[in-house]
């Protein structure tokens, strides 16, 4: 009876529950994803602030990425062509974990080929490690037939931020290119 009533009372409160605004898994309020101190492929420092009013995407990958990371990439490529007009206040940056082989000049090459305003940004094992920390991403190097031929394992999905720089929203690698144009221009509107 008391499971029957607990059952009960849990359908009532999901019906009671406002419909989720995003497709998109909400962060709003979290304490973590604050920052980055990171360099960009054509050598300027940055900082989550350089981007203030924009909406940015942040994807962490590597250019010998097998997968994941192409099809990510290509999938915000289509997000922005997606966008029109607003795709100019959007900001995607691509960040390496594995600054032992992405050097700026490839990642100049790499990143830019999928849309001319990506970024992609680096740092020393110190701060790459320091940014996956404050934003709690998981990667790992796995050994290749040859010391320079490994993959990294890592976290495939990409976090966004509002116009205001704060981190709203996490999607999961797969997720449609539609379904996050919906939320990015929710957020544009200022949601």
């Amino acid at each position: 009876m008391r499971a029957l009533l607990l059952s009960v009372l849990l359908l009532l409160i999901a019906g009671c529950s406002p419909p989720a605004r995003f497709n998109a898994t909400e962060l709003s309020g979290i304490d973590w994803g604050r920052d980055f101190a990171l360099t960009d492929h054509n050598g300027t420092p940055r900082r989550l602030a350089d981007f203030k009013g924009r909406t940015v995407l942040m994807f962490f990958g590597y250019t010998q990425c097998p997968d994941v990371c192409p099809t990510t990439m290509s999938s915000m490529r289509e997000l922005m062509a997606k966008l029109g007009a607003d795709a100019e206040r959007v900001q995607v940056l691509f960040v390496t974990v594995d600054p032992e082989r992405d050097t700026p000049q490839l990642l100049a090459q790499y990143v830019p080929a999928f849309h001319p305003s990506f970024l992609g940004l680096y740092g020393d094992a110190a701060a790459t490690a320091a940014t996956a920390g404050e934003f709690k991403i998981f990667y790992r190097k796995q050994p290749g037939k040859t010391p320079s031929a490994y993959t990294v394992d890592h976290t495939a999905g990409s976090y966004v931020f509002d116009p205001r720089g704060r981190l709203r929203l996490y999607v999961r690698h797969g997720e449609t290119p539609e379904r996050v144009t919906q939320d990015i221009k929710r957020l544009l509107a200022g949601e």
